[in-house]
């Protein structure tokens, strides 16, 4: 098998969750301190090695496109002024990989913005991110799944333990131990159960590789819960009919920054550990909560 070069990240919802910040500023656009959360993921793509990314649009994300294009007025003003700190900052988002773009002409579901990469990634297997889930550097999951995927074939999701009332807003993975710890065989996927048809409290997150035996899967998948084309119930077909998914089990830091409370703490978290911050902002964080800043 081939190594893995292509990651695919959906960035088509509409971010009704922050609303009102998201009626004009794309969802994936909002600041994790002084970056937008995604580029967030394209570098945890990059880091794993993925050299190619495609993005999943819809309509209202031109300024999505423009980050990751080259700003020619900003980069002179910047270089005029001597300011390569900057400069170096404002280059990095355009310099990080082969970018590429394909618009979701209608909100269809998970499955049908992966479907939509299918004639870009052919048949190569290949990387999924969703733009909402912010995995830790220092936790990197995605260099383990492609090495998981390259020893057994098939696809692969993370997986990680929630508690039971939160399973429903999930996919939840009935599983079957490995030889390895951290990996377990999928023999079925429910698309957010109720909490008492769950088949398990692993859930699974916005990371996966995929093999490209999804696509006709996916072309064949009627729409599901929402009435939409979901991810979950392929990878389900593909878990039934023995073609292979397996998942790796992730223990470590992750935030959902489409949610708000996980948002505020993902920005803290990365606030605290920034090398330019981390020391006077946690002295501010502890003066608050000790009720001697006003």
């Amino acid at each position: 098998m081939s190594s893995v070069t292509k990651a695919v990240v959906p960035a088509a919802g509409l971010g009704t969750r922050f609303l009102p910040a998201t009626k004009a500023t794309p969802k994936e656009m909002l600041p994790i301190v002084d970056k937008p959360a995604i580029q967030y993921v394209v570098e945890e793509a990059v880091a794993a090695g993925l050299s190619d990314v495609l993005f999943i649009t819809g309509r209202s994300k031109r300024s999505l496109e423009d980050h990751f294009d080259r700003n020619v007025e900003l980069e002179a003003a910047l270089a005029a002024k001597g300011d390569q700190a900057r400069l170096e900052l404002v280059s990095q988002a355009t310099d990080l990989a082969r970018i590429h773009y394909v618009r979701q002409l209608e909100a269809l579901g998970l499955g049908h913005a992966v479907l939509c990469a299918e004639q870009h990634v052919g048949n190569e297997s290949f990387a999924v991110l969703l733009g909402d889930d912010l995995i830790d550097q220092r936790d990197a999951v995605l260099p383990r799944m492609i090495e998981v995927q390259q020893r057994y074939g098939g696809s692969v999701v993370c997986l990680m333990e929630v508690e039971p009332h939160e399973i429903s807003q999930y996919g939840a993975a009935a599983v079957e131990a490995t030889d390895e710890v951290d990996v377990v065989r999928v023999t079925d996927l429910v698309e957010k159960p109720a909490v008492e048809e769950a088949p398990s409290g692993l859930a699974v997150i916005g990371r996966y590789v995929l093999s490209p035996d999804v696509f006709p899967v996916l072309r064949s998948t009627a729409p599901g819960r929402g009435g939409e084309i979901q991810l979950t119930d392929a990878l389900r077909t593909l878990a039934r009919d023995g073609s292979g998914v397996h998942g790796v089990l992730f223990r470590g830091r992750r935030y959902d920054t489409g949610n708000k409370l996980s948002y505020l703490q993902a920005t803290v978290r990365i606030a605290l550990d920034r090398e330019d911050l981390g020391v006077e902002f946690r002295q501010w964080l502890q003066d608050l909560l000790a009720g001697a800043e006003k």
